[in-house]
């Protein structure tokens, strides 16, 4: 399976990055980010691209490929409904349609969160506008598109998270993660088992094309 990442320097994608590299039956990465991993792999190709608007200017590129595994998100905190849906539903839009365009047998996999509202009509400004972007990349003509919706996420293996706050949040607050994701699979994710379940869906399927929490964890 050769797999497109996207976000693979934030702790999400450093996570699923970590598990395409360590998997057998991924063939090839292509990282595509503004900044490169510092990673260095037989497996891991990386396109470093300034525009996630416009992929033009890559998309030769961009063909050929099985799966994308969209890990690339901002923070809704301090910002009003349009600038954080040009950040995310714009901008994943605008990723999503050039790569079904050039690979309809494509599996796209999106990491939404828990809550994410699929009516489009919530209270949450972050949940409409997350709903919205599931829902139209769910009509996009991929192989299929499934939505990962993990809830919190303990990062394992040495992951860090880029903003210094959170970071200190997951520090102070590990303990209690670890014990919550086994005692409470609906709530608590690890981002060894988010990736591990992307590439399982990917390759495999699921019943159903979005996965809350405790899915992931199944999976």
């Amino acid at each position: 399976m050769k797999v497109i990442l996207f976000g693979s320097t934030g702790m999400v994608g450093q996570g699923v990055l970590r598990e395409c590299l360590l998997d057998p039956t991924v063939e090839s990465v292509l990282a595509i980010g503004r900044s490169p991993t510092g990673q260095r792999h037989e497996k891991l190709r990386e396109i470093v691209h300034d525009n996630f608007f416009d992929f033009s200017a890559i998309q030769s590129q961009l063909a050929g490929y099985d799966a994308c595994f969209f890990c690339l998100g901002v923070s809704s905190v301090g910002m009003d409904e349009a600038r954080y849906r040009h950040l995310t539903y714009d901008l994943t839009l605008a990723a999503a349609t050039t790569l079904a365009r050039l690979n309809p047998g494509m599996v796209f996999i999106y990491v939404s969160g828990q809550g994410t509202d699929s009516g489009e009509r919530g209270r949450a400004m972050w949940a409409r506008v997350k709903g919205k972007t599931e829902n139209d990349l769910l009509k996009l003509p991929f192989k299929a598109a499934y939505m990962f919706r993990p809830a919190a996420i303990q990062p394992l293996h040495g992951i860090r998270s880029k903003t210094a706050w959170v970071q200190a949040i997951y520090v102070v607050a590990a303990p209690l993660l670890s014990w919550l994701h086994r005692v409470a699979p609906k709530y608590v994710t690890t981002t060894e088992r988010v990736g591990r379940a992307m590439i399982k869906v990917a390759r495999d399927g699921y019943p159903r094309p979005v996965l809350e929490n405790e899915d992931i964890n199944r999976v």
